[in-house]
């Protein structure tokens, strides 16, 4: 019989058990606060998610809360002591989309400064996957700014393959960033047809 330690170690480090993911179908008041601060911190930290300056608390607030009504996008947060400390968003291609109905999106992720190195970010990321295999989805597709190293690293320790980049892909304090491209077959060869 398999040693459990052994299988764990295996598959990576145990996660902490004071980290959590959920699919967010409502949040409340305090989350909401939560979330806006941490991706606020994000942002400020230069890991946001495309704002390049933080927008202020109820702007943020709105954005998310639209985010909870969009049918193509599921909105994922992750909890350190249960609070909310990262976020991350499943988004499948709109029904127009036939051509690539098959492949959704792994997209404005972020986690708070103050809650990286304990494994949220990767346990977000496992969850968001987890979603799109369960809805049958075979390729899950990133992009990310050339800059962001940890999550280019947490990306390729996945599994995620590099296909491209885009030169000219982000400004970000009046220089150009490229970007890369990755993406994941999430369901076994042969299948992703």
């Amino acid at each position: 019989m398999p040693d459990p330690r052994t299988q764990a170690s295996a598959a990576g480090p145990a996660p902490d058990p004071r980290l959590s993911v959920e699919r967010a179908a409502d949040l409340g008041e305090e989350d909401l606060h939560a979330l806006a601060e941490a991706a606020t911190a994000a942002i400020l930290d230069g890991g946001g998610f495309g704002w390049l300056a933080p927008p202020g608390r109820g702007e943020l607030e709105r954005y998310f809360r639209g985010v909870l009504l969009v049918p193509e996008r599921e909105l994922y947060v992750g909890r350190m002591d249960g609070a909310i400390v990262a976020a991350a968003q499943l988004v499948r291609p709109p029904r127009n989309n036939e051509a690539q109905a098959f492949a959704a999106w792994f997209m404005h992720a972020f986690t708070a400064p103050y809650a990286r190195g304990h494994g949220v970010a990767r346990l977000v990321l496992e969850r968001v996957e987890e979603g799109a295999r369960a809805r049958g989805y075979q390729i899950l597709n990133l992009d990310v700014r050339e800059t962001q190293h940890a999550a280019i690293a947490l990306y390729e320790s996945l599994g995620f393959l590099r296909w491209g980049t885009h030169p000219a892909y982000a400004r970000v304090d009046g220089r150009t960033l490229a970007g890369h491209y990755y993406y994941k077959l999430l369901q076994p060869r042969g299948r992703a047809s």
